[in-house]
Parts: C-alpha cells; sequence; structure tokens
C-alpha cells in the first residue's frame, strides 16, 4: 500500500518536472529570481550582525543556518507538494471533484499535482546558506536535512489544517495568507528575543519556532530530546491536518464544473 502511493507520488513529481521543462526558461528564472530575493533579504541580517555581533547568544553564523534551514524547507515543501497554498482555493470554487473521482488518496494528490519551481531557488539558497553557517561536517549536514524535513512537514500540515477550516467557515483565504506570512516571518527569528508568553504562542498556536529555532538548534548539537520533539510535532500537526481535511470533507458540496486536467 505504502510503496503503491510512493510510485505514484515520484510519478507525479516527474510529471510536473516534465511539465515545467516545457518552458524552461520561466522554470529557471523563477528558480534565479526566488534565490536572489532570499539573498537580497539576507543582506540586512549582515548588514545588522556587521554593527552588533551577538543578540542573546546569536551571531550572524546561526541566522545563516536558521535562514537556510528555513529556505530549504519552505522551497521543498512548495516545489513537492505546489498546491499547499492553494487548498482552500479549489475547494471553495468546488474544483475538488476531479481528485475525488480518481482512486487514490484525495489529500495527498491535492497537494502534490502541482510543483512550484521557485522552490528550486529557496532550496538551492538553504543549501548555500548552509555552507556558511560554519557546520561544514557531514552529520551536521544529515542533520540539516533531516531538521529541513521535519521544517517541511509541520508547515506542510500547519497550512492544510488552517485551510480545513474552510469547509465550516466558508472563505478563509485571507486567514490561511496571513498564517502562511506569519509563519516565514516568526520562524527565521531565535526564540531568546521573547519572553514566555510569546514561546508558547510560536510552539503551539502558530509553530514557527518548530520549524525553524528548533531544527536549527538539532543542527547545532544534536540530542535524543530535540529529536523526539521534532518528530512529536511532526505527528501531531500531520495527524490533526489529516483529520481535520478529510472530517471537513464529508461537508464537501460539488461544485458541478466539467473540468479537464492534464
Amino acid at each position: 500500500m505504502i510503496k503503491r502511493e510512493l510510485t505514484f507520488l515520484v510519478a507525479l513529481w516527474k510529471a510536473n518536472l516534465l511539465a515545467a521543462m516545457e518552458f524552461r526558461a520561466a522554470f529557471i528564472s523563477q528558480a534565479i529570481g526566488m534565490f536572489l530575493n532570499d539573498a537580497a533579504y539576507f543582506v540586512f541580517w549582515i548588514v545588522f550582525f556587521d554593527r552588533f555581533q551577538q543578540v542573546r547568544g546569536w551571531g550572524l553564523s546561526d541566522m545563516f543556518l536558521i535562514y537556510g534551514l528555513v529556505a530549504f524547507g519552505f522551497g521543498a515543501a512548495v516545489y513537492f507538494f505546489g498546491n499547499l497554498n492553494g487548498v482552500a482555493d479549489i475547494i471553495m470554487k468546488g474544483q475538488l471533484d476531479y481528485y475525488l473521482a480518481l482512486p487514490r488518496p484525495v489529500l495527498l494528490h491535492l497537494l502534490s499535482s502541482r510543483s512550484v519551481p521557485s522552490g528550486v531557488g529557496d532550496m538551492l539558497y538553504g543549501l548555500i546558506s548552509f555552507f556558511f553557517a560554519d557546520q561544514l561536517t557531514l552529520d551536521a549536514f544529515a542533520r540539516f536535512v533531516l531538521g529541513a524535513l521535519f521544517s517541511a512537514t509541520i508547515f506542510i500540515a500547519f497550512m492544510v489544517l488552517v485551510q480545513s477550516l474552510v469547509f465550516w467557515m466558508g472563505s478563509v483565504q485571507l486567514l490561511s495568507m496571513q498564517v502562511f506570512n506569519a509563519l516565514l516571518t516568526f520562524s527565521i527569528y531565535p526564540t531568546s528575543l521573547f519572553d514566555n508568553s510569546a514561546k508558547f504562542i510560536l510552539f503551539t498556536i502558530l509553530p514557527a519556532a518548530l520549524i525553524g529555532a528548533l531544527p536549527s538548534d538539532f543542527v547545532r548539537s544534536f540530542t535524543w530530546q530535540k529529536l523526539g520533539l521534532m518528530l512529536i510535532a511532526a505527528v501531531i500537526f500531520l495527524s490533526l491536518a489529516i483529520a481535520a481535511f478529510y472530517r471537513g470533507l464529508r461537508r464537501y458540496e460539488s461544485g458541478s464544473a466539467i473540468q479537464t486536467q492534464v
């Protein structure tokens, strides 16, 4: 069962890549554009830490690490699961019919049936940022990839969870966009900047710290406790997202739209 779905997933990713390669110039320009956007944004941190060497124990190398990890995880999420930020819109427009008509897991098929080329630029920038983070060892790189995987999983799960509210609340596109931006904004900040109340929010209600701070701390120094926390967080949010989506799916009303999807 799992092997069959993995084969289906790989086939979807291959089809998405082949489709993107039909317009190679657009694919490459989007990836390069996002890479340059990430680099331009990080210039602020370079200037900031040139003036202030450390802020509550965090230096420039730490920012390279957390920004690179978040960029890589986010890039992987939007490239491999490109409909991640369009779930609510697809449901509102009644376009879920196409996925319901096929004998595949609805949520998995929905998320992975599209790729966002700019995600490649994020992943590339994430790898280069890691190179400058003073963590150039094989085991640190393995932790970086693992941390980015957990980061991407929690990011995907939380966005699906928020957008699944569309089944009960109607349009949640504005809320989804605000949550999306908040996750990206707060995930690249060290938790040492916040008080206990803010930390509680960033580890639970808006799990930005689980996307950035905790995985980056795991990369810097391995402990089984940190690995366990990331695993537990990923399982909890993924379970909540799947449960919310499929429970809401019972309330779904077909858009009665005749569609062709290639």
